[in-house]
């Protein structure tokens, strides 16, 4: 026995926790604030029950006495405040007004209007309440545009301020986001200049100030903001410089002040790096300030190096995440891409994991994609971190498919789908324009020195493995995709670009040809186009004028010969007069293609129909081009064909076709014939009329 329990016990308490001694607090020997906790009893001294049975407060107040009272006092504390009545009296219309679909169009004018009686004149007693501002940001929703520019003048000198606040920095937010006009422009960003540097820091007005910037400044009020990042002396010059054509391009700055580069870029160097390492990093202004410091950091130099040291330090992501999304930010990863190391461009990948959708559906996101096909040389690691995600391999084929089709259908979500399928620079320009080659001829020139492997080589390797899955997705859902002139330039280029079998694929084309819907489904324009590059069977060179074919042939010409011939010829004979016309004439102009000699004799079967009147604009040029090509070949046939023409009186004439501008002969009876179904066609246009 311890000599603790000796002194219990010797005191006689056995050490019991449930021990009840006298205390000078009763009998009990417990606190009356822990009594509550006992078993079936009530806190002593909280509640009691009066003679009724009825619980009470000690004062003799019943709970609902009590809340009353509570009320009338919080009530005489606001009627207490200035402008108490004016502030209730916008509450309640406000509240009548914030329910857009209970109160009618005439009805919300009118409350509007009231509403501008209450606040007019007295804007800024409002806007610093976090219940009265809601009445203002209210306001400028419903309000007209002379109505928004009168609160705006009303707040004239506070922007500042009220980006600074916890409640009215929303009004602000509200303001620029209903109203972009000038007027409200010249009002709002000037208040702004000189404080760039606070404010960017300051937790309520940093985004707000970056909303200004992002989307409301004009581009040299953007450029006064951003200056204010490359010293004190451009904040202060900001003040008070009425000069137009500033900029911000730091690379133009230092060439004209060469002695500033030094305490310029120390100073924006301090002013990146304070917010990377606090972790606030979405800001648009942070990512071009960002870009300035990167593209004139000297190639190798020790500004350089420490700038993607920088970058590396960013463990958890959140600063590559970000730049992707905006255009400087973006170049930054691209940049940081090409100059990176083999370990900088996997860590920078393993970022993005989880994004990799997101980003391909992104104006600017989508161009970092491009760049890590065009600059990793380990294309197995490149092919694991973003084929897999961008196809959906994980998902169900549903789900998978639905997804595609989301991608496909988005004129940025299609272009990392078919980047891979043409050769560097040869991308069809509704695919890569101008300016999305000139971003990616940068980080190839930066190739030359950081990447090893050849470019054609790394295509290839990355082309086997997207295009499986695409091929497979073009078998499974061509007749979802051939009803959208996006689904028929995807398919074209799957199927003449992809490396991968493509017979699934091919016989789901076929497969059209022959459907119980293929009037409605081949006889737009885009499915036409579609069917004719397939038939050439590769890919038209503007710069050789000629068509490439691919490697291996696809064959689809004899394969849709066939298929429109099985059984009866009526088939080949309905395309051949009708809006796929082209296609027929594709098969003709194809020197690889194997039924050429008895397409030629069956056209000439049936010239009849080829020479009658069309009412399909499209119908009748392919039509016509069809009969120059099967005249074209009769005068380079044998003696029959000669004779034929010898026998006539008409000489062949030069014609040229509406689709190529291709020349050829034509008998003179065929062209007489063609003239004058085309006199009774206007002769038949005048008697209607």
């Amino acid at each position: 026995m311890s000599m603790a329990e000796s002194k219990r016990k010797a005191s006689g308490d056995a050490g019991s926790p449930n021990k009840k001694i006298k205390s000078e607090h009763g009998n009990t020997g417990v606190h009356p604030d822990r009594q509550r906790y006992q078993k079936g009893g009530k806190p002593n001294g909280f509640k009691k029950e009066d003679k009724d049975g009825k619980e009470t407060f000690l004062n003799g107040q019943s709970s609902r006495e009590a809340h009353h009272k509570q009320k009338q006092l919080r009530q005489e504390r606001q009627a207490a405040k200035p402008n108490a009545d004016s502030t209730y009296r916008s509450k309640k219309t406000w509240e009548r007004l914030r329910i857009k679909s209970a109160v009618p169009k005439d009805e919300r004018k009118q409350l509007v209007d009231e509403l501008f009686s209450i606040i007019t004149g007295r804007v800024k007693e409002f806007v610093f309440k976090h219940d009265s501002v809601r009445v203002v940001q209210c306001a400028l929703k419903y309000a007209t545009p002379e109505q928004r520019t009168q609160i705006a003048e009303e707040l004239r000198g506070s922007y500042r301020e009220l980006a600074e606040s916890k409640y009215a920095k929303f009004l602000v937010a509200k303001l620029i986001s209903e109203d972009k006009s000038q007027t409200v422009r010249d009002i709002v960003v000037p208040e702004f200049y000189g404080h760039v540097k606070r404010l960017v820091r300051h937790p309520e007005a940093s985004w707000i100030m970056d909303d200004i910037y992002r989307t409301l400044a004009t581009p040299e009020q953007k450029a006064k903001l951003l200056r204010e990042w490359y010293g004190g002396e451009f904040a202060v010059s900001g003040l008070h410089d009425k000069k137009e054509g500033v900029t911000a391009d730091l690379a133009a700055i230092l060439k004209e002040s060469p002695g500033k580069r030094g305490p310029v870029m120390s100073y924006l160097k301090e002013m990146t790096n304070q917010l990377v390492q606090k972790k606030t990093t979405g800001f648009t202004m942070l990512h071009d300030a960002l870009l300035q410091y990167f593209v004139n950091c000297a190639v190798g130099g020790p500004e350089h190096s420490e700038f993607l040291e920088m970058l590396r330090d960013d463990e958890e992501g959140d600063l590559f995440k970000n730049l992707a999304f905006t255009k400087s930010g973006s170049r930054v990863v691209r940049l940081a891409l090409a100059y990176g190391t083999s370990k900088d461009r996997r860590n920078i990948l393993k970022h993005y994991k989880t994004h990799i959708k997101l980003m391909a559906a992104d104006a600017y996101a989508h161009m970092v994609l491009l760049a890590a096909f065009a600059v990793i040389d380990d294309t197995v690691m490149t092919a694991k971190a973003i084929i897999p995600e961008l196809v959906g391999k994980d998902l169900d084929a549903e789900t998978r498919d639905q997804e595609l089709l989301g991608l496909v259908a988005h004129i940025n979500g299609r272009i990392p789908l078919l980047y891979l399928m043409a050769k560097e620079g040869e991308s069809p320009k509704w695919l890569l324009d101008t300016p999305h080659h000139d971003m990616l001829r940068e980080v190839r020139e930066i190739r030359k020195s950081t990447s090893k492997k050849d470019p054609e080589t790394r295509r290839v390797e990355l082309n086997k493995t997207i295009a499986h899955p695409l091929l497979d997705f073009v078998a499974s859902q061509a007749e979802t995709l051939i009803q959208t002139s996006y689904g028929c330039q995807f398919i074209g280029e799957v199927l003449i670009g992809g490396i991968g079998d493509k017979e699934d694929a091919l016989n789901a084309m076929i497969s059209l040809a022959t459907h119980e819907d293929a009037t409605a489904l081949l006889t737009t324009p885009h499915a036409g186009r579609l069917f004719k590059t397939l038939v050439q069977g590769g890919r038209f060179n503007p710069a050789t004028k000629t068509v490439e074919p691919t490697d291996p042939p696809l064959k689809f010409a004899e394969s849709l010969y066939n298929t429109l011939t099985e059984g009866t010829e009526d088939g080949l004979l309905q395309w051949a007069t009708g809006s796929n016309s082209w296609t027929v004439v594709a098969m003709l102009e194809n020197e690889d293609f194997e039924n050429k000699d008895e397409l030629v004799a069956y056209l000439r079967k049936h010239k009849d129909q080829l020479t009658a009147p069309k009412e399909d604009k499209a119908a009748g040029a392919g039509a016509k081009a069809l009969l120059q090509k099967i005249g074209a070949d009769a005068g380079e046939g044998g003696a029959t064909a000669k004779t034929h023409k010898e026998g006539q009186s008409g000489k062949a004439k030069k014609v040229k076709t509406e689709e190529d501008g291709e020349v050829g002969d034509m008998l003179g009876d065929e062209m007489a014939e063609v003239k004058k179904a085309k006199k009774e066609k206007k002769k038949s246009k005048k008697e209607r009329k």
